[in-house]
Order: structure tokens, then sequence, then C-alpha cells
């Protein structure tokens, strides 16, 4: 079981981030009510996205740690992969809206008021959103929970997002070219459909269950780490997530000559390091499978697969009562 507090740090972590969404929102929007700025607006729409989407995770993660239960006897940790398409898909809504407020700008663009004082408000808004992403990210690592991965890297892209929002904007107070307003606007929303994807992407190939190269790349390292002469080889690992909860199924060949005990001992002992090296394991599932000849030269049971202690137990009392008689 996890620790409490590790359960926990998710839930603060996107509390706060919602508390820090909603202040960035508010000082954003003040930046583009000062400045009319069609960049700024789409600095504004960005940060709502963000508030929407923390709210939205809050929930999703509190979903995520209810227990499993008759009806979800996997748990309920998939919803992180709902919370992740949800923002994707917002960002991209929000990209399409961007578009058509600011495409118009550039052909009519109207004049800014109050640069200086718009700008000093987002560089004040950006600073909060870059300590918000490094703490979203910080923990989202170390809980390994999606959701939170997803929102920081969000935030983050967001404070490169404002970043050049202001260095066009600088440009156009040094120029005077207002239609950058709008052009840069545009550009802006183009980067951040790629963001959008991103996401959805990513929450496809979670519901998918899209092998993760780098899960079965752990996995199988400490396998090969716990293997033992009673236990010849592990194949046909496959692996596939519950939000963090890791759910493994491999086939494992033993020697034919093993008890039922020694087999269960040998599985035990697999098992318990596959999840000491990997603790978000959450369930294994194992098929035994016996060895073929070729494997005899190099297992230490080999002597007593030769005296017949394979023999099915029907042969054996048949044995044992000729001997009788």
């Amino acid at each position: 079981m996890r620790d409490t507090d590790t359960g926990n740090a998710p839930k603060r972590a996107i509390a706060t981030s919602l508390a820090v969404g909603v202040v960035v929102l508010l000082l954003k929007s003040a930046a583009f009510l000062v400045t009319g700025s069609s960049a700024l607006l789409t600095d504004a729409l960005e940060s709502t996205v963000n508030v929407l989407a923390s709210g939205f995770a809050m929930w999703s993660i509190h979903v995520a740690q209810t227990p499993p239960d008759k009806d979800h006897p996997y748990g309920h940790g998939r919803i992180e992969y709902f919370s992740v398409f949800f923002e994707g898909g917002l960002i991209l809504a929000a990209a399409i809206g961007i578009i058509i407020t600011a495409a118009p700008r550039m052909i009519n663009p109207l004049p800014l008021t109050h640069l200086d004082m718009g700008l000093g408000i987002s560089v004040l808004a950006s600073t909060a959103n870059l300590a918000l992403a490094l703490h979203l990210l910080r923990v989202g690592r170390s809980s390994n929970t999606m959701t939170l991965i997803a929102d920081g890297k969000h935030i983050l892209t967001d404070v490169y997002t404002t970043a050049g929002v202001l260095a066009g904007l600088a440009a156009v107070r040094l120029t005077g070219w207002l239609w950058l307003d709008g052009a840069i606007a545009c550009a802006v929303a183009l980067h951040i459909v790629r963001t959008g994807y991103g996401l959805v992407r990513n929450a496809v190939k979670g519901l998918m269950n899209e092998a993760d190269a780098v899960l079965l790349q752990r996995l199988n390292r400490s396998l090969r780490q716990a293997a033992s002469e009673d236990c010849l080889s592990v194949h046909a690992v496959r692996a596939w997530m519950s939000g963090r909860d890791v759910y493994v199924d491999m086939h494992v060949v033993l020697p034919r000559g093993l008890s039922l005990a020694e087999a269960q001992q040998c599985t035990a002992k697999l098992e318990k390091m596959l999840r000491r090296d990997n603790p978000d394991v959450a369930g294994v599932h194992l098929k035994l499978e016996i060895c073929n000849d070729a494997s005899c030269r190099a297992c230490r049971h080999a002597a007593r697969c030769r005296h017949g202690h394979t023999e099915s137990p029907s042969a054996a009392t048949r044995q044992e009562d000729s001997r009788r008689a």
C-alpha cells in the first residue's frame, strides 16, 4: 500500500494548481483589458483552459485514488486518461477560437493602450505560472501521476507562450506595426495546437494499451536480476497501466522436476523482487511453462527429471500398487 502522504501530495498539488490558475487568469485578463491586445487575449484564453483543466484534474485524481470495488476490480486509475484527453481537447478548442478572433486583427489592426502596464502584469502572471509548472512536474514525477505531469507540461508551455507574446508585443511597441499583434496571436495558436494534439495522443495511447517500451525495459531488467537456477527463463512480458498502477503478465519457464511447492516459492520470489524494484506494480499474472530437453544441461534438477519425478500421480500410484503386489 502506498504511503498516505504520497497519496495526498497529488491532491494538494492540483488544488494549488487550481488556486494559482484562477489568480493568473485574473492577471492576464487585466492585462488584456488595459491594452486591448489580441495576443494578450490569447494568453488569457489559454489560462482559462488551465483553470478548467485543473478543475477536471482535481476530480479525476480523487476518483483515481478510490480503492478497487466490485464493478472496478482494477481500480479507477484510467480516469486520468480521460482527464488528459479533456485538457488536450480544451487546448485545441482554444486554439481555434484564438485564430478566429485574432486573424481579422492582422487585416484591420486596432491601437493598443497602456502597453507597458499590460506587459508588466503579464510578466508577474508568467512568473507565478513557471513556479506552479515546476511544482506540478516535481510532484507528478515523484508520485507517477500522469494528470499532474500533463498539467505541468501544459502550464510550462503556457510560460513559453507568454514569453513569445511579450517579445512580440515589445516589437510592436518599438516598431509601431500593429498588425504584429494579430500575427503573434495566430502564431501562438498554432503552437498550442501541437501541445493539445500531444496530450490527446498520449491519452489515446493509454486508453488503447499501447506498449510502453521504457516500462517494459525496466520490468525486464528487474526480471533478469531476479532470475535464479530454478527459474529458467521469463518471456512474453506484457504490461498495461491504470493511472499509476501497473499490471504485468508473463510466461515463466520452470524445471519440470519441481514440486508444486517449489514452483510456488520460485514464482513468489520473482514477483517479490519485481514489486520491490517497481513499487507501482499492482498486479502480476504468471503463466507457468515446463522446460524442454534443451534446458537439461544447465539445470540442477535434470537428475530428478531423469529418475521419473515428472510421472503423473496415476502412473506413480500404479507403480506403487505393483510393488505391493
